[in-house]
């Protein structure tokens, strides 16, 4: 089996690709990579690298000769994903591929989305479905790992200011769902299957905080500011007005209970309970 793995170099490919690794050859896996030194880098490690990026059709069709699945990681929201996600269905359905895979979010309604840039994720789904291709879905929750985002690095001292009430989370380890999207992609044939990949249990920023004071033995507190205020409070600290947005728009989808989606999903695929809050946060705080 021969497997393309877009965005290799980002947190989630590469997570995908260790465990990868632990079962096929490098030689099994492709890479697409927009930056010269990062081919090279992954040719020197046996891998098929291919100098190209999503808007680039003959670097596309290049990467998946002789591919049997594409893992499509999707692409950041700064240009037109929709369209670069179209762009990589068609190179594959042009290359003949026996199936390809695509991380979306887990998100409990599209229809209600405070958060604009969230139906792109829907949009490549449909676009998918309507290929014919074998496809599988992964709808990923929130990445545990940005917590120390929102959270700011003075948490400890001003503790946690956001504006999505009691909403809850979701919340799941990068590694770890990279690890279970590996498991599926080497272990299971594409059948047109949607794997929501979530942690075990959603949690509130009340919650982290509770567990940041537990873990460190400092009182951290979690304070809930409306919208507007909160998005003012954001641009106030210099971050860019459109950055702010869209922040505040994650928060509102949180306040709404779009992120509390929980599956057993993801602890079928690892073989194991996903990490839980605690453990977690212990990890990405060192605590």
């Amino acid at each position: 089996m021969r497997i393309l793995v877009t965005g290799a170099t980002g947190a989630l490919g590469s997570a995908v690709i260790e465990t990868m690794l632990k079962k096929i050859p490098a030689s099994s896996i492709a890479i697409l990579t927009r930056k010269e030194e990062r081919r090279l880098s992954f040719q020197e490690k046996a891998f098929r690298a291919y100098l190209g990026d999503f808007e680039d059709m003959p670097s596309l069709d290049h990467a998946m000769k002789d591919v049997d699945k594409v893992l499509l990681i999707s692409a950041s929201d700064e240009g037109d994903r929709v369209q670069q996600h179209r762009n990589v269905v068609d190179a594959a359905k042009r290359a003949g591929v026996a199936g390809i895979a695509y991380t979306s979010r887990s998100l409990r309604d599209r229809n209600n989305l405070s958060n604009p840039l969230m139906m792109d994720h829907f949009t490549t789904e449909d676009y998918i479905r309507e290929s014919g291709l074998q496809y599988t879905i992964f709808r990923n929750a929130l990445y545990m790992d940005v917590i120390p985002l929102f959270a700011g690095k003075q948490v400890f001292d001003t503790g946690i200011v956001q504006s999505a009430g009691m909403g809850k989370v979701a919340f799941a380890l990068r590694q770890e769902m990279g690890e279970a999207i590996a498991h599926v992609m080497l272990d299971e044939p594409c059948e047109n299957k949607t794997y929501l990949l979530t942690g075990g249990e959603a949690y509130s920023f009340d919650d982290v905080a509770r567990a940041l004071t537990e873990l460190s033995g400092k009182e951290v507190r979690y304070t809930s500011v409306e919208s507007q205020a909160f998005e003012d409070i954001l641009v106030q600290k210099g971050i860019p007005q459109a950055m702010a947005r869209k922040i505040t728009d994650f928060n509102a989808d949180i306040r709404n209970g779009q992120e509390s989606v929980v599956t057993a999903d993801l602890a079928q695929k690892l073989g194991r309970p996903p990490a839980a809050l605690k453990e977690g946060l212990k990890l990405l705080f060192g605590l």
